[in-house]
């Protein structure tokens, strides 16, 4: 009896030692399962944090052979940019023996305007709106930064983009057009079907949101000759809207057809200079007001001027400007117009890396053709260099720059659009080349200007539309 029950014993402390084992090997992998889930999920998680710092550059997330680790545990994954612009990520995480997939699809931030070089919403939804890029030989137009169209785009015969176009429409682009891109060095990849929101004017409220009303302020202005030509209202270097001088007496040929008043961005109390070479070595200056250079001045730098009226960077007598503060931080300033913006001669800044200024024509209800900003002299069509950032939220047109005067247009920063860039440069055979460098010191952080406007409905990150598990992919 003894021996029978040791045996009996023996018999059930095995199968209890079995039964702990296995359910010892259970836990350890539905624990493994769980963790390399979570290793699956961090792998998405790092794809979603690159693409919140960069949304121009596909995330890396390791590989079967080089993976990250996460813990004890370890990933790595894909990312594949679809044709929308979104960007599919599988992730598989590992963990002891398991592997785990999931798979997400990325919506790229909404931010937009100050993400591309050129950007055109077409808010109209025109169906044959198209945004050209043409011109042979030198007077190919080159643009580098991405391009966003809100209907087609067409790069043909020598023009270059280095960057990605994206459209709601076809892309077409002639072999060669597209290079290495601004982001990885790989060919761009067009992208149809997307569709960008465009910057929400009306929620900025400028008309209240703004650090000088420069309308207001020349309230009390007096009419009086000045350097850069003419008579017309001014006010004292104390005012930050000094730099203004509105409705001179010698453009009335160009203003004559305008319906509001029309303020002219030049300073009367900086020598004239004429800058003859048109190469910004001997530009105009502006000089923004500061109590430190003028007893009772009120500060002009890293402000938003508004301007109910139309604002014009054009002068008889000099062909460039450049912007100056009597600061070390440097200048940045936005000017709001609500009317139109003619910029007719050259816009320089005195420290690149420092300085930036803003450029943002809305649409006065009152005025049916307002919102707009032309390019080009109305009488020689002279433009041939801007270093700013600038918006319409109606259209770009050309003033004239089909003339021999202009036969390139150099922009540093960015131009965008609610409608339209419908400025014409071709005039016979020849044609004026259109050369585009995006600023890219917005989108990433290191300039800051005042009272920019974000995209309508944008929260500035990436969102995901759908999660899943997946198989693990077989590598």
């Amino acid at each position: 009896m003894s021996l029978i029950t040791i045996v009996a014993l023996a018999g059930m402390a095995g199968a209890i030692v079995a039964v702990s084992g296995a359910s010892q090997r259970e836990n350890r992998a539905a624990l493994e399962r769980a963790r390399a889930l979570a290793a699956a999920e961090a792998a998405v998680a790092d794809a979603f944090t690159q693409l919140a710092a960069d949304s121009r550059t596909i995330p890396s997330i390791g590989s079967a052979s080089a993976p990250r680790w996460f813990a004890d545990d370890a990933y790595h994954g894909s990312v594949v940019v679809n044709p929308d612009g979104s960007y599919t990520v599988v992730g598989v995480g590992r963990s002891g023996i398991a592997r785990r997939a999931v798979e997400v699809v990325i919506e790229p931030a909404t931010s937009g305007i100050f993400q591309n070089a050129i950007f055109s919403g077409n808010a109209s939804d025109d169906p044959n709106y198209v945004m050209e890029f043409s011109g042979r030989g030198s007077q190919g137009d080159q643009v580098v930064g991405d391009v966003y169209s809100g209907g087609r785009i067409s790069i043909t015969e020598d023009s270059r983009l280095q960057g990605v176009p994206r459209a709601t429409g076809s892309i077409s682009a002639a072999p060669g057009t597209l290079v290495a891109s601004v982001a990885g060095g790989a060919t761009p990849n067009p992208q149809s079907g997307v569709r960008q929101p465009i910057p929400d004017i009306a929620g900025m409220h400028y008309e209240a949101n703004n650090d000088v009303d420069v309308a207001a302020e020349f309230a009390s202005a007096t009419y009086a000759s000045g350097t850069p030509g003419g008579k017309a209202w001014q006010l004292p270097q104390t005012s930050p809207a000094h730099i203004f001088r509105k409705n001179p007496s010698d453009r009335t040929s160009n203003t004559s057809s305008t319906v509001k008043d029309d303020y002219f961005l030049e300073d009367p109390y900086e020598r004239m200079a004429t800058d003859s070479r048109s190469d910004g070595t001997d530009p105009y200056m502006i000089t923004f007001s500061s109590p430190t250079k003028t007893v009772g001045a009120r500060e002009g730098n890293n402000k938003v001027y508004f301007i109910d009226g139309n604002l014009w960077i054009h002068n008889l007598s000099s062909f460039s400007f450049r912007f100056q503060s009597n600061t070390s931080a440097g200048v940045q300033a936005t000017f709001v117009v609500k009317g139109n913006i003619y910029i007719s001669d050259n816009v320089y800044l005195e420290d690149p890396v420092r300085d930036g200024v803003a450029f943002i024509a809305i649409k006065d209800a009152a005025v049916p053709e307002s919102g707009n900003v032309y390019f080009g002299d109305p009488t020689f069509g002279t433009l041939e260099h801007m270093n700013a950032f600038m918006y319409a939220e109606n259209n770009f047109y050309d003033n004239n720059l089909d003339a021999t005067g202009s036969a390139r247009v150099d922009l540093i920063g960015n131009m965008t659009a609610g409608e339209k860039v419908a400025i014409n440069r071709d005039y016979g055979s020849a044609h004026s080349r259109l050369s585009v460098r995006f600023d890219s010191r917005i989108a990433d952080g290191t300039l800051v200007l005042p009272g920019l406007p974000r995209a309508s409905g944008a929260d500035n990150k990436p969102s995901i539309r759908v999660w899943r598990e997946v198989g693990v992919p077989t590598e």
